[in-house]
């Protein structure tokens, strides 16, 4: 199984430096950079042995930049995408740096032929054997520029997949795609994202399923519904108050519709076989005994919170941050994902309190305020470089600086404040929002509960 990636190098204007006259700090230019990372030797040290490769295509391996540079300047073509910096990592275990480098060439000679000139190279840093391809952007014969949109992407990982199959190497059945960059550090920081919690639901249904019944209503509990209809090309999963929905294959090899059949049969010859085998129950709710409370005064009276300090005391008590020791966990997977914006939304609600914004009116205001603020911080700001520049005692130009750099923090809190409250303006609905299915899913449980109860009474 092999991934594929290539992306352009654009070139630096900061690369004009004298070498002769200060080596230590000499600047390549993006393609001598990319060249360089590409013929690294100690990107291919695998424990106490070295296995290098590396290959020019069109070009020697050894003077490829001067090669590279000579065509451009041929054909007057220096400026712009000056390279094409791709890769080819294989699965762990599945080939051998040897075979890695061979299917990189014979790719490279594939992908380009010979019109482009291009640097092979295979690593092993990242625990995989890999190849990076940096190629000319300009052509070797017509100095046509090559042309990497996304008919190049595809025709690219299509003859990877191609050599894959000819040397018995598996493949990837359904690419995922591009994960958005904040997802996948997220992912990597073991956050609750939108995929990690369809995951660990299908996890917990799969635990107590023996049939697709079993499975639909566990995920149901937790707030998905699966379809897996026949007449369907792709099973998908999606939250209930969401429109959108995720196909089972992009959850990873053991989420796809037959990884779920099979770890579901292995349930039911479980359930066959062991008579202490908790099929699917729905998950009980803990009832607890009111407290009465006497109190001298009536609740009518009592001055409700509303606004935006209301709903946002609301949501931080939903998501168990507000009270304490409170063990209260959300039930749909909205609030559960944000849980992993507490920072955020907690700095949003400190904001509304402090400042007593109840209304949009009052957050504009404060916004407008800020702004304004942020001007006449910067004028005295201003004033304070216009001293410097024609002061010169030390002393008053170590009081200016101290006076400039206090500025500097006030304008960067009135920043902050104003991004903040910005945020709390776009983000209310979808607050309103969560807070609805939120309490939908409690009236349900609550529902359930109290069918069950009146069961038993009936039953008695």
């Amino acid at each position: 199984m092999a991934v594929t990636k290539i992306w352009p190098v654009k070139d630096s204007l900061a690369r004009v430096v004298d070498y002769t006259q200060n080596p230590d700090k000499t600047i390549y230019s993006d393609l001598q950079n990319v060249l360089h990372y590409a013929a690294n030797g100690e990107k291919t040290i695998e424990g106490e042995e070295q296995a290098m490769f590396v290959t020019g295509v069109n070009c020697n391996r050894d003077t490829a930049f001067q090669e590279m540079q000579a065509v451009k300047e041929r054909f007057g073509k220096t400026g712009g995408n000056v390279a094409y910096h791709a890769y080819q990592s294989f699965k762990p275990g599945e080939v051998t740096p040897e075979l890695c480098h061979r299917l990189g060439v014979e790719l490279a000679k594939r992908m380009w032929g010979d019109e482009y000139q291009v640097l092979v190279a295979t690593h092993f840093n990242t625990g995989t054997y890999h190849n990076h391809f940096v190629v000319n952007s300009v052509g070797l014969w017509d100095g046509r520029k090559f042309n990497c949109g996304k008919r190049a992407y595809y025709q690219f990982r299509q003859l990877s997949d191609d050599l894959c199959k000819e040397y018995q190497l598996s493949t990837i059945k359904n690419p995922k795609g591009k994960t958005p960059r904040s997802i996948y550090f997220a992912e990597k920081r073991g956050e609750p994202t939108k995929y990690n919690l369809m995951r660990e639901a299908l996890d917990a249904a799969l635990k107590v399923s023996v049939d697709g019944n079993d499975l639909r209503k566990a995920l149901r509990e937790q707030g998905y519904e699966l379809d897996a209809n026949p007449a369907h090309k792709y099973a998908t999963l999606r939250r209930i108050g969401s429109k959108k929905a995720v196909r089972l294959y992009r959850l990873g090899e053991n989420y796809d519709l037959p990884a779920l059949r099979e770890r579901i049969e292995e349930n039911r010859q479980q359930y066959a076989y062991d008579l202490g085998y908790q099929r699917y129950k729905p998950i009980p709710v803990q009832r607890l005994r009111p407290r009465r409370l006497r109190v001298k005064s009536s609740f009518s009276t009592v001055k409700k919170i509303g606004g935006f300090r209301g709903l946002y005391l609301h949501y931080c008590y939903c998501l168990g941050i507000l009270l304490k020791g409170s063990k209260h966990r959300p039930l749909s997977p909205e609030l559960r994902e944000e849980c992993r914006r507490l920072d955020t939304i907690s700095r949003q609600a400190q904001l509304i309190c402090r400042e007593k914004l109840d209304t949009t009116e009052a957050v504009a205001d404060f916004i407008s305020g800020k702004q304004a603020e942020m001007k006449e911080l910067g004028a005295a700001r201003q004033k304070c470089y216009n001293r410097l520049r024609r002061c010169d005692d030390g002393t008053e130009i170590a009081q200016i600086k101290a006076q400039r750099d206090c500025l500097t923090a006030a304008m960067a809190v009135c920043r902050k404040d104003i991004k903040t409250a910005e945020s709390v303006l776009a983000r209310s609905d979808r607050l309103k929002e969560n807070l609805k299915l939120e309490q939908e899913m409690q009236a349900q449980r609550m529902g359930r509960t109290q069918d069950k109860h009146r069961g038993r009474s009936v039953a008695r």
